[in-house]
């Protein structure tokens, strides 16, 4: 069936169509459209390909394996939830952007070459970022002209990886995994940066951008907080999720992303602790998550790939549910500033259930999809020896729970009874049903996972692992329990950090502060560069004038009458001089 109609091109045609589409019509459209993808994938083979020409080049619109299909039905699943979420939406400008949106995603992730790899890749930059100019703010739009600017950066990054890598290779084509003993290697993984193609270290560049590497991922921070109320939703969904997948199919099993992971995983802790904003906290714990995932691509053995697919499939759902939440609060209270929230738990009773759902499935809580998916990750560093990473995940764990487990909810939910300036009243009925569905799946996971497990691209019962481990669990739950009580202590003896009304500036104060202060620096040494040289000019050009004047003026050399003889001399050299001219001429 896909040979027919590719998943991903499905959704992109069925958003271009939506303006044409009566407007009673088009949410339907909006839900069903990802639901039929849903549905031919499910009936697609592993191992179907569509493959076409392009002038002389042969490239793949479609590729269905393991890794694929996995973040192909997370993605497909997404846009359904997220179309109920968006239900009470009218703007047909999201409407379109969306669809198409996670159309490119979806295309992408089926890519079989890295040509149309960067065509869908570039085609998820450019649809996305309308979803934040939506919001029509000035905000919205300076923070979305930083975000294209930085995705179709990594776009251009990704198809200067792609020419290097066919003027080296003459291939376009994204292989597998090779096996180098219990590790899978992706065709552009290395062990140096010494050895590593050139072309790897543009991709990687190129992934790192839109996965949020360290000193890259401002533009989340940035850029999530300032879209739409539903437009968030669906960015949490798929750009980082469609890098983390890119990883793992090109770089599995290069060891450099254990580190860069791991540091991923830790420093956001610290300014999601001290945020104001809770959608900003969601982002920099959204950054967090994806730690776990690039260190499983770095680790590389099938339970740490295993690991990264399961937990980015877990991710969307949950950080999707924690999103809703923030949204609905958005959407009736008008701000999700921690500072000036409060008390909601009786007025939003369904919202607050849900989003502590999400809560406790991002901390990992036994019985929550969490748990079942990054225990995976956490295993695979432990078995393979990696201590120093196996702590510092087991750290971020802890912070995960602290700033998104007991944050979020309590400072939205509970902290402060306070007053609003408008009638607060539950969410509305189409919010809920996305929230009650994304919250299901994140119990039902938790408690049930071989469904999950069935999908991902290795065998788990060959792996013989068992996520209701007795030590897994043990572990998790002491974790848990002395963050909580960190929380606790902190916050009774008042020592939590204060929720400000402020925007913390992280390494994004190279372009926002820095690099503004530069521009307006140099901008400034130009202009003085220019009126010294301006004014120097018209110095040398009064200067010049005088002089002639002198020459010509009465009682110059040249203003007086010559002698009839000197004259007659000077105009016979002058005709001699012509006439040689033209005779050598």
């Amino acid at each position: 069936m896909i040979e027919a109609i590719p998943p991903g091109l499905l959704l992109i045609l069925g958003g271009l169509l939506l303006p044409v589409v009566p407007e009673r019509h088009r949410k339907a459209v909006m839900v069903c459209v990802p639901l039929l993808g849903l549905g031919l994938l499910g009936l697609t083979p592993l191992g179907t390909e569509l493959t076409y020409s392009l002038f002389d080049y042969e490239l793949t619109l479609t590729r269905v394996d393991s890794l694929s299909r996995i973040f192909g039905v997370i993605f497909h699943l997404a846009a359904a939830l997220c179309a109920v979420y968006a239900w009470h939406d009218k703007d047909l400008l999201q409407q379109v952007a969306a669809m198409t949106y996670a159309g490119a995603a979806i295309a992408a992730t089926f890519a079989g070459d890295l040509i149309t790899l960067f065509v869908f890749w570039e085609g998820t930059a450019i649809t996305s970022v309308f979803l934040i100019w939506a919001r029509r703010t000035e905000r919205a739009y300076r923070s979305g002209m930083r975000y294209l600017v930085i995705q179709v950066a990594s776009g251009v990054l990704l198809l200067s990886g792609a020419i290097v890598w066919y003027s080296s290779t003459g291939s376009l084509e994204i292989t597998g995994w090779t096996r180098d003993g219990d590790h899978l290697r992706g065709m552009f993984a290395f062990d140096s940066l010494e050895s590593a193609h050139p072309a790897a270290l543009l991709v990687l560049l190129s992934f790192g951008i839109k996965a949020a590497f360290p000193l890259l991922h401002n533009w989340l921070q940035d850029a999530y907080p300032e879209a739409t109320v539903t437009g968030t939703v669906w960015l949490s969904s798929f750009t980082t999720k469609l890098a983390i997948y890119a990883l793992a199919r090109c770089f599995a099993g290069t060891e450099l992303l254990i580190p860069i992971g791991a540091t991923m995983t830790a420093f956001p802790i610290f300014y999601a602790v001290i945020e104001n904003d809770l959608r900003r906290v969601l982002a920099y714990s959204l950054n967090n998550q994806l730690g776990y995932m690039v260190v499983g691509v770095g680790i590389g053995t099938e339970l740490a790939l295993n690991g990264t697919a399961g937990h980015a499939f877990a991710h969307i759902l949950y950080k999707g549910l924690l999103f809703m939440g923030m949204g609905a609060v958005i959407h009736r209270v008008g701000h999700c500033d921690g500072s000036d929230l409060g008390g909601l738990w009786r007025k939003m009773p369904l919202t607050t259930l849900f989003t502590t759902i999400g809560a406790m499935a991002i901390s990992a809580f036994p019985l929550f999809s969490g748990f079942v998916t990054k225990s995976m990750i956490l295993s695979a560093a432990a078995i393979e020896h990696h201590t120093v990473t196996f702590g510092v995940l087991l750290f971020a764990s802890a912070g995960v729970f602290h700033h998104s487990g007991i944050k979020i909810p309590f400072f939205a939910f509970f902290a402060h009874e306070r007053e609003y300036d408008r009638e607060i009243t539950e969410a509305p009925k189409n919010m809920l049903i996305a929230m009650g569905i994304a919250a299901f799946l994140c119990i039902f996971i938790g408690c049930v996972p071989a469904p999950l497990y069935a999908l991902l691209p290795f065998d788990m019962e060959h792996l013989h692992w068992i996520p209701y481990d007795i030590t897994h669990v043990v572990t998790m739950m002491q974790l848990l329990l002395f963050s909580a009580l960190a929380f606790v202590f902190l916050q009774k003896f008042g020592l939590y950090p204060p929720e400000l009304r402020s925007t913390n500036v992280d390494f994004d104060w190279v372009y926002r502060k820095g690099g503004k202060r530069a521009v307006v620096g140099l901008g400034r040494l130009a202009d003085s560069v220019y009126a010294g040289a301006r004014d120097r000019l018209y110095l040398e050009a009064g200067s010049v004038s005088r002089r002639i004047r002198s020459y010509h003026s009465p009682g110059g050399p040249l203003g007086e009458p010559w002698p009839i003889g000197s004259a007659a001399i000077a105009a016979a050299v002058i005709l001699v001089i012509f006439l040689a001219m033209g005779w050598m001429g």
